[in-house]
């Protein structure tokens, strides 16, 4: 038999059962998905205008262009930015070749699509801008030019931060905020009027109260569609001890304001923003920190994250390399801040903050049971997991799958105490793909059957496990390729694929 033949027919077979298994609606809430222009370059081009699945999503913001001092847009890289909102070139005839533009994409799946103005290095211009008449009208003015460039649907403002003194903010900026939002406003609400078509005007803002504090909101909300609230990256490396990157509760130490419940009740509580304006921010990524001992959580920090084994993302790994590295970590959980975290095995002395599907999906009920209008995702490339490294095939997107399960099938009333899945059993197999060994990790303890298929469904191998939430087996007789997970008992079941490649 040509091997190779009936490997690339398994792989077919098992995107199939891949995809069938995906929602292909609409999502029931809102879900602000954004796109880095950077991440168009990573894992050779993989997540790119004709790959990424639009049904997940209902807005993706674009990012980031440029706010320059005279108040004027720019591009921050061009070559990407032609390539993806105009479209692959079309070298032999000249222009681009249609329906290859992340916005052509969108708009065809009913997604809008909004460039993200700002973003953590590029805020600097925005309290000068701001302050002055000139400039904001000129701001304004490239905002419009922006959209009609790229048939945009809205603005999307990320200054970070009004009143940041490090990004040269002043105690004016609260002031000169609301007069940049109502310039813009006017100014892309005046062109949609010539369109026929509404404009979107939204903002991204700060999870800590000191950075709310420098925003008015009653003025801001109303000038602002959806206000997109950052609520992660509230620990990391500037902090003494380890501890959550983007916890859903208050953790056991460490400031108790900093998590996303606690943010959505001051915005909301204390500022008097109307949930339905607010859609509260997902990570899709994680943060690391040295340890100088034994890793763990609310550990002595060296202040420096892991740029060793986390070399591709500088210490901040995206969630598919997260997966990637499980095998080098002991996984755990924490029940106060309902978030996991890893620590490094064998004298990897690495702590790693992340965020998977079971703290995904707890940060969606809580979403819904605030009323609020979504989330957004910093950021969606880091969900697109691949059939294996390297392979170029996506395989599944499981967090946003998780978000979008939740968001149209959870109701508060089904789940009384708040602490019960929706989906009683979640488990983790990883690495995946495995080469020696793989492990399969429960989200709680369970007795259960596990049995190793083909795709064609017949039996390689099974397991017996009795109250557990851990299993390892010896993948190493097993040859290369794809295989089915199915994990039971007679409560529940659960199907996930693994890839062999030694």
């Amino acid at each position: 038999m040509n091997t190779s033949y009936y490997f690339r027919r398994s792989i077919s077979i098992l995107l199939l059962i891949i995809s069938m298994n995906q929602s292909f609606g609409q999502p029931c809430k809102e879900i602000v998905g954004y796109y880095p222009n950077w991440q168009w370059y990573d894992r050779n081009k993989l997540v790119n205008p004709l790959s990424i699945n639009y049904s997940k999503y209902t807005i993706l913001n674009y990012c980031f262009f440029v706010p320059n001092a005279d108040g004027t847009i720019s591009s921050h890289d061009p070559w990407a930015d032609e390539n993806l909102l105009l479209g692959q070139i079309d070298w032999a005839s000249g222009g681009y070749v249609p329906n290859t533009s992340i916005v052509e994409r969108a708009h065809a799946h009913g997604v809008k699509i909004l460039p993200s103005i700002g973003g953590w290095t590029l805020s600097y211009n925005f309290p000068s801008i701001a302050a002055d008449p000139l400039k904001r009208q000129q701001f304004a003015n490239s905002c419009v030019n922006l959209i009609q460039t790229y048939n945009f649907d809205g603005i999307d403002l990320d200054w970070e931060y009004p009143g940041y003194a490090p990004h040269n903010g002043t105690v004016q900026d609260k002031a000169n905020f609301n007069l940049l939002l109502s310039a813009v406003r006017t100014a892309i609400d005046n062109y949609g009027q010539t369109v026929g078509k509404d404009m979107l005007l939204t903002a991204a803002v700060g999870a800590a109260q000191e950075k709310m504090e420098h925003v008015d909101w009653p003025v801001a909300a109303e000038y602002l569609d959806i206000i997109n609230v950052m609520s992660y990256d509230y620990f990391g490396t500037w902090d003494n001890i380890t501890n959550h990157n983007a916890p859903l509760n208050a953790p056991a130490q460490g400031d108790p304001l900093f998590n996303l419940a606690a943010s959505i009740d001051l915005l909301t509580n204390t500022y008097g923003v109307s949930p339905g304006k607010i859609t509260a921010g997902l990570a899709f990524y994680g943060r690391t920190a040295k340890t100088s001992g034994t890793p763990g959580l609310h550990v002595t920090s060296t202040g420096l994250a892991d740029n060793t084994t986390f070399a591709a993302d500088e210490g901040t790994p995206l969630y598919y390399n997260v997966l990637q590295s499980m095998n080098q970590f002991d996984y755990h959980w924490d029940p106060l801040a309902k978030s996991p975290y890893l620590t490094g095995k064998n004298g990897l002395n690495t702590f790693v903050s992340f965020d998977n599907v079971e703290s995904i999906e707890l940060k969606a009920q809580h979403i819904v049971e605030m009323n609020l209008r979504g989330a957004i995702i910093w950021e969606i490339t880091g969900d697109y997991t691949e059939t294996s490294p390297g392979s170029g095939i996506i395989a599944n997107t499981p967090l946003v799958n998780k978000l979008n399960a939740v968001f149209c099938n959870y109701s508060p009333s089904t789940n009384s105490n708040n602490e019960i899945s929706i989906f009683n059993h979640e488990f983790l197999v990883y690495p995946n793909p495995g080469i020696d060994r793989v492990r399969i990790q429960s989200n709680k303890l369970a007795s259960f059957e596990l049995i190793i298929q083909d795709l064609m469904g017949r039996k390689i191998t099974s397991f017996s496990i009795i109250e557990s939430d851990f299993f390892e087996f010896d993948c190493s007789n097993l040859p290369s390729g794809p295989y089915l997970i199915n994990i039971f008992n007679d409560s529940f079941s659960h199907k996930s694929s693994l890839i062999i490649s030694h």
